[in-house]
Formats: structure tokens, sequence, C-alpha cells
């Protein structure tokens, strides 16, 4: 594909041929957000048909500095220059020293000092496979625990009774908790129930995995969200913006959780040195802190909004992890019915994009929409996005069929990126 053909358009016209050939569910994706992106730059992406959109998925989260940010491209190239190997399997390098130093810096008070990394696959279940089987490894060797609690089970408000669920049953070789369900809604977990299950967990000797994701590296208003709460896991999970945009997924321990055997995949060098850059800038420049600011007055001003839409259910978040939970508007339907819930928030998705603005849909129902700015987004930007988010919502509470008035996308020239 040549460069005068991304600056025509035409690779709209090799879409329907690639979509043959494409992951189904990738296609379906592509279906829901028709946009051929070509070029981007921190809030923004460009499309192939010349059109600017605001971009508040920014890889459900994984650009914590937005799109191809300078100090992220420069540690790239960087390494590319260098001409170091970009794949090394088990052995350590510079790169990866650097990555390891800087995430050290980071980690939550109580497993810092204690901390050691584990890298792998950076993909599917397989970093929170490895988790399970690092506080595995100890517990289930002496006990033959095999069984895993998460925070589904205990359904981020209940604690596990004295007799661990069940008079009698083998207590569990691991508790994995997350402390914002991204995907089920963006649900926060309550601070207080976070240091309720360190209590019950500590007190029965089973491991406590935190997966941070979604919410690390700033995301929620803390560097890790766990710091929420005030408690040390003894175990994260990590990925996502880890890698600076770029795949990459470690496992941190405790020391005495000390598992046998090495893993062979040790992490890509380009990530490595993206993930180095980004955790580093994020810790320098506070965005942690600017996520908790911009975050909070966000939240205030979208609940104030929702008072004007019956459509909207419930506003929650933490920092710039922000759900917007939607039902059909009153009267249109019964809107107990999931396929009326979700309904509504496809159409609150396409007349977003309609105005230049690219959202996600997260839930059971898939019914909420959800805001994942980088955390580099100006207070402007931040108001452009409710702007065009208000303006979804009423066309979409105006329209009889639920499905908003037609109309061409929105430029956004007008607002500094």
């Amino acid at each position: 594909m040549t460069k005068s053909a991304v600056r025509r358009g035409t690779v709209r016209e090799g879409a329907p041929t690639r979509g043959a050939v494409r992951d189904a569910a990738a296609d379906a994706r592509a279906r829901v957000l028709p946009v051929v992106p070509v070029r981007a730059r921190g809030l923004t992406i460009e499309g192939a048909d010349g059109r600017r959109y605001l971009d508040c998925v920014c890889g459900a989260g994984a650009l914590a500095l937005g799109h191809n940010h300078p100090v992220v491209l420069r540690a790239i190239r960087e390494v590319l220059d260098a001409g170091a190997p970009l794949q090394v399997m088990d052995l350590t390098t510079p790169v990866e020293d650097a990555f390891v130093a800087e995430l050290t810096r980071t980690l939550p008070p109580g497993l810092a000092g204690r901390a050691r990394v584990r890298f792998c696959e950076p993909a599917g279940k397989d970093p929170v496979a490895t988790a399970l089987a690092v506080a595995a490894a100890p517990a289930g060797a002496a006990t033959g625990r095999t069984g895993v609690l998460t925070s589904t089970d205990t359904g981020h408000g209940s604690v596990p009774s004295t007799e661990d669920r069940a008079p009698g049953a083998a207590r569990p070789a691991g508790t994995v908790l997350e402390p914002v369900r991204g995907e089920d809604g963006v649900l926060p977990a309550p601070d207080a129930w976070m240091r309720e299950m360190r209590r019950a967990t500590a007190e029965r000797s089973v491991p406590l995995i935190v997966d941070e994701t979604e919410t690390g590296v700033g995301r929620t208003g803390a560097f890790w969200a766990v710091e929420h709460s005030g408690i040390a896991p003894d175990v994260m999970v990590l990925s996502g913006a880890i890698g600076g945009g770029l795949p990459l997924a470690a496992v941190v321990y405790r020391d005495d959780l000390e598992p046998g055997g090495a893993h062979a995949f040790r992490g890509n060098q380009l990530a490595l040195a993206a993930g180095a850059a980004t955790l580093a800038h994020v810790r320098e420049h506070r965005l942690a802190d600017h996520a908790a600011a911009l975050g909070g007055r966000t939240l205030a001003r979208l609940r104030s909004l929702a008072e004007e839409f019956s459509c909207v259910v419930d506003v929650r978040g933490r920092g710039l992890m922000i759900g917007v939970e939607l039902t059909a508007p009153d009267g249109r339907a019964d809107t107990r019915r999931r396929g009326v819930r979700s309904a509504t928030a496809v159409a609150v998705q396409r007349e977003c994009l309609r105005r230049g603005l690219i959202v996600d849909r997260v839930g059971p129902s898939g019914n909420v929409v959800r805001l994942l700015p980088p955390l580099t987004v100006t207070e402007e930007q931040m108001s452009a996005v409710l702007e065009r988010l208000a303006e979804a919502l009423h066309a979409v509470e105006r329209s009889p069929d639920g499905h908003g008035p037609p109309g061409a996308v929105r430029a956004v020239s007008d607002v500094r990126v």
C-alpha cells in the first residue's frame, strides 16, 4: 500500500477483500467503528477519509500517553538505532534492566522492597495464569490448593466467610481482584472492601493477586489502583499501559512466593523501552494526580449532565476511567431487556462517531459507554469530549426510533490536540 493511496483514502476500497480473511471479532469491531486510521497524535486519530476524531478508547487504555507521544517514539528509535537485538528469550538486557528499575520505583509500598518481576505472554489469559502459577506454587506443593477466588465470585462487596465459602472446603490457592472491573461496566471496588479482602486473605494465608491490566499506570488517579485502598498485594498482574502502547505483560510478586522454572518470553525490547519511557513520564509529570483531578471534575460534570437524560442510569468510575450506563429513554420499550439497553448504547456510540468522538461499550449487556482518554488530555479537550457526548445523547433521546438523525462526522480542527 503506497503513501499516496493512504492520502487519497483508497485504502477503504481494499477493506471488503481484507475483511474476508480477518478474524470475526476484529471485523465486527471494525463495523461498529468504521474508521480507517492512518495517522494519530495524542488524543486524535485521522482517518483515511481525512476526518479527525477524538479517541476516548486509546487501545482500551493501553495508550496512557496517547498516540505517538514523543518520549515513546524517542525510546523506540534509540533501541532501533543502537542495533540491539529485539528478542533474546531469557537473557537479560540493559533495556530490560532499565524497565525493571523504573517499574520498581512505582510499586506500592509494602511490595516494592520485596518485589520480583516475571515477564509473560502479553495476550489473552496468560498474565493471570502466570500470576496464579506464581501464587499456587508454594501453597500447592504443601497443601494441594488449586482453587481460585475472583472478584466476580465475591461480588465486589462480600468477603469470604470464615469457612471459606463452604464448611471444610479447601482454601483457594489465590484470590484475584480487579480494583475497577472495566469490562464488566466500569465498577470500582470500594476501598473498605479491598482492605477487608486483604485482611481476610492474610488471615487465611491466601495470596492476594490484584489485576492492574486496565487500571495501572495512573489511569484511576493513583499510579496503581490498589493504592487507593492503602493495601499491598502479594502479586500484581501488569499489562496494557506498561508497554507504552506495545504488547507487554509482567507479573510482580513478593519474593517469598518465588516459583520454580523460567518463562521463555522475556519481553520485546521495543515494548520494554517504550514502557520504561511511559512509566517514567507518568511518574515525573505526576499524571496520576492530573487524572485524579480532571477525572473528578469530569465525573461531576457528567453526573450533572445525566439529570437531563432519561436514558442515563448511572455515571461511575475513578480518575480517567469512566462509565456511563444507559437504558432506553422513558416510555420507549421494556427497559429491563438487555437488548433494549444495548441498542441505546449502540445508538449513542454511533452518534458520538458522527460527531468525531470514538467511545467504547462494555458491560454484560454492552450498555455502558466507556471513556478512556489518555492521561495527557487537557481540560479543553475533555470539554470537547463531553460536548460531543451530550450532543449524541440529545440526538438519541429526540429520535423516535432511538437511532438519532443522520449527519456527517463533525470535524475537530477547532480543538487543540
